[in-house]
């Protein structure tokens, strides 16, 4: 397994960026979290195979109907706790 972190900025937040994550995630199986931060973006953390999270950062950089994308950082890592499910942070 592994895990990413991204951090997605742009237009992301009021926009069901986090909705369309989360939606995205559980359709290839993922678990982990989605959240605003403070300063307008967007972070996620998901745990996978390779292969699905490779897809899953495509999504990301797609957004929801409503987003513009203009940057997905991703950060590749071991995972440090495992998640059970996928979930919006409020």
């Amino acid at each position: 397994m592994s895990e990413i972190k991204c951090i997605v900025s742009g237009i992301v937040q009021i926009v069901m960026y986090r909705s369309f994550a989360e939606r995205k995630a559980l359709a290839l199986g993922l678990k982990g979290t989605v959240r605003n931060l403070s300063d307008g973006t967007v972070e996620v953390v998901a745990q996978g195979s390779k292969e699905k999270l490779e897809k899953f950062i495509e999504n990301l950089h797609e957004g929801s109907i409503f987003s513009r994308v203009d940057n997905v950082e991703v950060t590749w890592r071991e995972p440090g706790i495992i998640f059970d499910e996928f979930r919006i942070i409020f």
